[in-house]
């Protein structure tokens, strides 16, 4: 694909002597309005050096480049130059590019011998895969597709919450309340239940805290007992979370959680002590990151036993050995932001200078109309339930509005799920949203449906052409118009947008952006025919359509929705 940005930068460096072409091209600025142009250079920096007034360093450029095919106009505004591209001949670079490179248009070779890791959705085992884990687990598979997209060997780990005291309170609780047969019938609600009664009874009678802090030390020390019942727990869990990961399409490389990592945490706490940055303080060893701005980082108990903490040091360790990253992303919500800037510093105090490369991806709560979530008291939504309300509501809209339709399970269950995550991905992540599924689900506005609908769209106007018409010689003349050449200035900016989306790790880059795309189609489909008797323009106005549909099918495969070809 042609770099208009190289190409313009190196029509204006030969006139701007003090700046290379990299630099030049780095400047170039995407303009905010249409009637602006499609590229515009900022010249506000070269006016002490050039000892003149910006405005009039661009009106000169402006006139000096000014002339040359590739540009249907070059004109100065203020201390801008903008450039409006010949309209043809930009609808010829970018349609060519995306029917010839089809699934792999907007990808990237840029991470090319890199390896990224990204740790995301991390549920509990034993515990709900509630609507609070959605946020994790789109806004990570997401970053997980982009990477990927831009050529990083890519590797998606769930770091499973698989231990930790709360395991010590389930066996409590499960020796107490638990009837074996009656959790394997309905593992997660079963263990649930028992779960909060823990917590209810720990209220009264707080022995139970001590009690479930020594299970767990026995679980840390292999006691057999802790360990059957510890594994039996995790495995009745991974076999219902399968179940929602199948119905999101989210696949990992490694399901190695907290547990993993219990025999490689000793020879990290050696190496702490040897390094002298641990120090005991009331029978418990911390770090004192008080000259850091930080309160200490508990790092064992004052039973010997570790937290969460400790693990999170020892998996960035083992993943630096064992996988050699060069960024390894975790996708934790921004309440646990204290917590990652602790254990880095203390990675950094144990002089590993790669920590710089650990990036902590935070993202708001996500809350629903009915109120906050809270596994402790029970009041959860389970993830589930909302994916199949959101299909068999979906079923309802295709019974209404396209009863005949194909495969309609299918279609429903890509509408009705793809809904939900489009709405997850559609918020910038740091804010905290509202879920609500009547608004997720409708086929107006800025949704899933939405854009899922216009991709359908495309596709039949596509089925309803005569095939010889696809496969004439395309008259790139004919894609002049203006509205034609917004949608082909909107499909060109989708390989920035992917990389844009990824150096900020913001997939709602690209949710915005294919919502912006799906409108500017239907504008253009609601004003130009695009079957007509002039079959040269018609031609034309199919690789548009073709196009068009190729670049959304990319688009919300990278935020993890299925593209139907009929609604």
């Amino acid at each position: 694909m042609k770099d208009y940005r190289k190409i313009i930068a190196s029509h204006l460096a030969p006139h701007l002597e003090i700046a290379t072409e990299e630099e030049i091209a780095a400047l170039i600025e995407l303009p905010k309005y249409t009637d602006m142009g499609d590229f515009a250079f900022p010249c506000f920096r070269y006016a002490k050096a050039l000892k003149k007034a910006p405005n009039l360093i661009a009106a000169e450029l402006a006139e000096k480049v000014s002339g040359d095919p590739l540009y249907e106009k070059v004109e100065a505004a203020s201390a801008y130059v903008n450039f409006t591209m010949d309209k043809a001949q930009l609808a010829e670079d970018v349609l060519k590019d995306v029917l010839e490179l089809g699934d792999l248009y907007g990808s990237s070779t840029k991470g090319e011998g890199k390896t990224v890791i990204v740790e995301f959705s991390s549920t509990n085992i034993a515990k709900p895969f509630h609507m609070g884990h959605i946020r994790s687990t789109m806004i990570g598979n997401a970053l997980y597709r982009i990477h990927k997209f831009l050529g990083y060997n890519t590797i998606g780990i769930n770091h499973l919450g698989d231990y930790g005291t709360q395991f010590g309170k389930l066996i409590v609780a499960f020796k107490l309340w638990g009837d074996r047969a009656t959790i394997e019938a309905d593992p997660i609600p079963e263990l649930l239940k028992i779960y909060v009664k823990f917590h209810d009874e720990a209220e009264v009678n707080p022995s139970l805290e001590d009690e479930a802090r020594n299970w767990f030390k026995r679980l840390e020390d292999n006691d057999p007992e802790a360990y059957e019942l510890w594994e039996w727990f995790r495995d009745i869990s991974l076999k219902e979370f399968s179940r929602v990961y199948g119905m999101l399409d989210v696949h990992f490389d490694s399901y190695a959680g907290e547990s993993f990592y219990s025999d490689k945490m000793p020879a990290v706490l050696e190496e702490m002590r040897q390094k002298s940055i641990m120090k005991v303080s009331d029978g418990a060893e911390i770090v004192d990151l008080e000259p850091y701005g930080m309160p200490p980082a508990l790092i064992t108990k004052k039973d010997g036993s570790t937290l969460y903490l400790t693990r999170d040091i020892t998996a960035a360790i083992y993943r630096k050995n064992h996988y050699n990253f060069d960024k390894n992303v975790y996708v934790v919500g921004a309440p646990q932001k204290l917590h990652f800037q602790q254990w880095m510093k203390v990675v950094e105090l144990m002089g590993y200078d790669w920590v710089k490369d650990c990036v902590h991806v935070e993202f708001g709560t996500v809350s629903l109309e009915e109120g906050s979530l809270s596994t402790r008291k029970g009041r959860v939504v389970f993830l589930e339930e909302v994916l199949k309300k959101a299909v068999e509501k979906t079923k309802e809209i295709i019974a209404e509005k396209n009863p005949n339709l194909e495969h309609k399970d299918e279609v429903a269950a890509q509408v009705g799920i793809g809904a939900v995550v489009f709405q997850e991905l559609s918020n910038n992540r740091i804010k905290d949203y509202t879920f609500s599924l009547d608004k997720t689900l409708s086929f107006d506005g800025e949704t899933g449906p939405y854009v899922q609908y216009t991709h359908a769209r495309a596709c039949s106007v596509l089925r309803k052409a005569a095939p010889e018409l696809l496969k004439q010689p395309v008259d790139f003349s004919k894609l002049g118009d203006s509205a034609t050449s917004e949608v082909v200035k909107l499909i060109r900016q989708f390989p920035e947008i992917v990389i844009d989306a990824g150096e900020k790790y913001e997939p709602s880059l690209i949710t915005r952006y294919v919502v912006n795309l799906a409108q500017e189609f239907n504008r253009f489909y609601h004003d130009h025919p695009i079957l007509s008797e002039d079959e040269v323009l018609s031609t034309a106005r199919l690789a548009l359509v073709d196009a068009t549909r190729q670049t959304i099918k990319n688009a919300l495969f990278l935020i993890s929705l299925k593209a139907p070809v009929k609604m």
